[in-house]
C-alpha cells in the first residue's frame, strides 16, 4: 500500500498536466501513488492523449464534472495512501516536495496537516514567493486559518487521510474557496497544522478561465463560507466572536472589490450603494472619500480609483 496518495483533478488542462505529472515523478520521495481525476472535462480526447504515456504508473479516474471539490472526494474515497497530497494539475512541485512533507509527520507525529511555500507565476516579470503575497505568522491554529495569519496553498498540502475524513472532506455546493472551507473545518476538528517556509511548488495564478481570476467573487465566496462557520460549526464563545469580527471585516472588502468592479464598467450608481454600504459597516476616512467623490464627480473618480489600481499593480511587480 502506498504511504501517499497525490490527488490531481484535471479539468481544461491537458496542454499542462504533463509538467505537472513529470515533476510528481521526480520526487525523491517515491512510496505514492498518483491520482488524475478527469472531471468531465471537454478536453478529454486530448487529455488522455497526453496522459498515454503516463497510464501504467497513474491511477485515471473519469467521471462527470462536479467541480475539483467532487474531483478531489471522489480520489480521496478511492486512496489508498494514509496521507493525501494535493496537487492543481497546472501547478508543480520541486523534486523534494513530498520528502520534505513526510519529514515533518517524521519529526513530529502529531501533526496532522501540513503546507509549505510556493512560488506564484504565470504573470510575465510578476513572479512572487506565496508567503510574501500571503504570509505565514506562528502556529497554525483555528484563528489564525480565520484570520488569515496562516495562509494556506492547496498545492502545497499534505494531510493524513483520517483528518480530511473526520471532517467531511470538501464542501462540494461551493463555487470557490471549497480549500480554504476544508482547512478550516479540518483545523476546527482537532487536526494539527505545521508548515515550511521554503518554495516546494509552483502555481499557475491569473490562468484564463480559472476561479481566481474574479477578485470580487472571490472576497464575496470568503464572506459567505464565514457566515457558513457561524451557522454551522459548534463555535465557543471566543470563536465566535473571531468569526463574526473577521465576516464584518470581509463583507467591507468585499463591498470595496465589487464596488471597483461597478465603477471599471461605469455603473456608477451601483458602485455608490456598494461604498455607501462599506461606510456604514467602517467609516474609514479613504471610503468617505470614495463616496464624496462618486456623488460629485463618479466619472472621475472612477478614473482616479483605476489609476490608483494600476500603480499598485505596478508597484508589486
Amino acid at each position: 500500500m502506498p504511504r501517499v496518495s497525490v490527488i490531481i483533478p484535471s479539468y481544461k488542462t491537458a496542454h499542462l498536466i504533463a509538467t505537472c505529472l513529470d515533476s510528481v515523478f521526480a520526487q525523491t520521495f517515491t512510496d505514492f501513488e498518483a491520482m488524475v481525476v478527469n472531471d468531465g472535462s471537454p478536453d478529454t480526447p486530448e487529455l488522455e492523449k497526453v496522459l498515454q504515456p503516463y497510464m501504467d504508473r497513474i491511477v485515471y479516474i473519469k467521471q462527470e464534472n462536479k467541480r475539483a471539490a467532487g474531483a478531489r472526494n471522489n480520489a480521496i474515497r478511492q486512496a489508498k495512501g494514509e496521507f493525501l497530497a494535493f496537487l492543481d494539475s497546472d501547478d508543480s512541485w520541486t523534486p523534494v516536495h513530498l520528502a520534505n512533507q513526510m519529514e515533518l509527520f517524521e519529526k513530529d507525529p502529531s501533526l496532522d496537516f501540513v503546507y509549505s511555500n510556493s512560488l506564484l507565476t504565470g504573470i510575465p516579470g510578476r513572479e512572487e514567493e506565496f508567503m510574501t503575497r500571503c504570509p505565514s505568522n506562528g502556529d497554525a491554529t483555528f484563528e489564525a486559518l480565520i484570520t488569515e495569519r496562516c495562509q494556506v496553498a492547496i498545492s502545497t498540502v499534505v494531510a493524513r487521510k483520517t483528518s480530511i475524513v473526520k471532517a467531511g472532506g470538501f464542501d462540494e455546493t461551493l463555487l470557490r474557496c471549497d480549500d480554504y472551507d476544508m482547512w478550516v473545518r479540518t483545523c476546527f476538528h482537532g487536526a494539527k497544522i505545521g508548515y515550511r517556509r521554503e518554495v516546494q511548488a509552483y502555481m499557475a495564478i491569473g490562468r484564463p478561465g480559472s476561479l481566481s481570476q474574479h477578485r470580487s467573487r472571490m472576497v464575496e465566496a470568503y464572506w459567505e463560507i464565514l457566515e457558513r462557520f457561524k451557522k454551522t460549526l459548534p463555535l465557543s464563545q471566543a470563536q465566535r466572536e473571531v468569526v463574526e469580527k473577521r465576516a464584518a471585516e470581509i463583507r467591507v472588502r468585499y463591498l470595496v472589490a465589487e464596488g471597483r468592479s461597478q465603477l471599471s464598467d461605469g455603473k456608477f450608481e451601483k458602485a455608490k450603494e456598494l461604498f455607501a454600504e462599506a461606510c456604514k459597516l467602517q467609516m474609514a476616512p479613504r471610503l468617505k472619500l470614495v463616496l464624496v467623490g462618486l456623488k460629485v464627480a463618479p466619472n472621475a473618480t472612477g478614473k482616479l480609483i483605476s489609476l490608483w489600481d494600476r500603480l499598485q499593480s505596478g508597484a508589486r511587480a
